[in-house]
């Protein structure tokens, strides 16, 4: 089925992509005539962990393609190693993946602290970063990071969205914001800002930060609590994330919720904090959610519940991290089927900087996959969902930040 759809599927203007390309530069190291090597690293251990889901789906995912023939004939050999969700951890492993295990490309690799760490080095050496996992905007500035490309939207623009949202519905709101402290929570803040404007910027009544070594955010949602803030903002990753639904709804805190999309997964995040807990809260998708029953016959969502029952059977479907990892594997998948035989470093590159009108099945429709060389940014649009105690459930018009 994926391949009748997928792979036999081209439209003009990618064919007309394909025959204006160069003539064949050296194949990229990891690149023979019936494999692509390719590296990742994933927080399988550490304060990130949830996702780790992310790098099994993936993994799962290459299998099923490799079962199906691969990619113009090439099996894909994905190296995905564990990191911690520790920078100085991730630049060993990124160092062993290009030095000694001579992948072709770095592959969604995740975490905004861990892809700065290795940003310099791999555009040094010309390697391509390929659709990392984090929407820090500093990860779409291909004037001075050609060879490292996004894939989700960034945390701007989901920021963004929710101001949006929070002037139309409730323009005297008091905003608190919980972030993590790195570029990942500071792009919400400033997102954040920057769409209210100077006029309502006075909005942000308390904001709030949290390290990732730290065991729990209890006082900082205390604190948020003390401000008055009556709308809640959450830019965190899962473990903190579902520690601030729980807390909030234990000491009776009931502001209006927002959660980052990347804590949107019902059974990595909602379900430890306690549904009950989270009923009302708001997000930013870009993605069909598996629980809901909008999406119980549709086609796409079909695929991938066959994709999991075989290949991942037992694992949990209720985990929206499973979705993505299928989602940004169908991407690197049109990425190499554009490059056909050419599958040199720089090709892979600007194969990627020249997807046009990608929708993959997982996606919420009207939502497509484009780049440019001058825009590196592949997911630009969002529809806000609200939980309701089971699912998330969709409303409104699909925004761009």
């Amino acid at each position: 089925m994926f391949s009748r759809r997928h792979f036999l599927q081209a439209s003009a203007a990618t064919a007309a992509v394909l025959a204006a390309r160069p003539a064949f530069a050296e194949n990229a190291p990891g690149v023979t005539d019936s494999e692509i090597k390719i590296g990742q690293t994933m927080p399988y251990s550490g304060p990130a962990s949830a996702y780790g889901a992310i790098g099994r789906a993936e993994t799962a995912f290459f299998k099923m393609i490799n079962e199906q023939g691969g990619v113009n004939g090439r099996k894909i050999n994905l190296l995905s190693l564990d990191d911690g969700y520790s920078p100085p951890k991730t630049v060993e492993q990124i160092r062993r993946l290009v030095e000694q295990e001579q992948v072709a490309f770095i592959f969604n690799s995740l975490g905004t602290p861990s892809n700065s760490a290795i940003r310099d080095y791999l555009n040094e050496n010309k390697v391509p970063q390929l659709f990392v996992a984090t929407g820090a905007s500093k990860f779409g500035d291909y004037q001075h990071y050609h060879w490292t490309m996004g894939w989700q939207p960034n945390y701007r623009t989901e920021a963004a969205v929710f101001a949006k949202h929070i002037l139309a519905s409730k323009p005297e709101s008091k905003i608190g914001i919980l972030y993590q402290n790195d570029d990942f929570g500071k792009d919400y803040l400033s997102g954040l800002k920057d769409a209210l404007g100077d006029k309502n910027v006075g909005m942000v009544v308390k904001e709030v930060s949290y390290e990732v070594s730290e065991p729990t955010v209890d006082s900082q949602i205390i604190t948020l609590q003390g401000s008055g803030a009556d709308t809640f903002v959450i830019a965190a990753t899962p473990k903190f994330a579902a520690q601030a639904f729980r807390k909030a709804y234990d000491v009776g805190w009931k502001p209006v919720e927002y959660v980052s999309n990347v804590s949107l997964s019902i059974g990595a995040v909602l379900k430890p904090a306690g549904l009950e807990k989270c009923v009302g809260a708001m997000t930013g998708a870009y993605g069909k959610e598996a629980t809901d029953p909008k999406w119980k016959d549709d086609p796409g969502m079909n695929m991938w519940r066959e994709f999991m029952a075989k290949y991942m059977p037992g694992a949990d479907t209720s985990d929206a991290n499973h979705v993505y990892g299928y989602g940004v594997g169908l991407t690197l998948v049109q990425v190499l089927k554009q490059c056909g035989n050419d599958l040199s470093r720089d090709r892979i590159m600007t194969e990627a900087a020249n997807i046009k009108e990608l929708e993959l099945p997982t996606s919420l429709p009207g939502i497509k996959i484009n780049t440019s060389p001058t825009n590196y940014y592949p997911i630009r649009q969002m529809q806000l969902e609200r939980f309701n105690g089971t699912t998330w459930e969709l409303f409104g018009e699909v925004l761009s930040g």
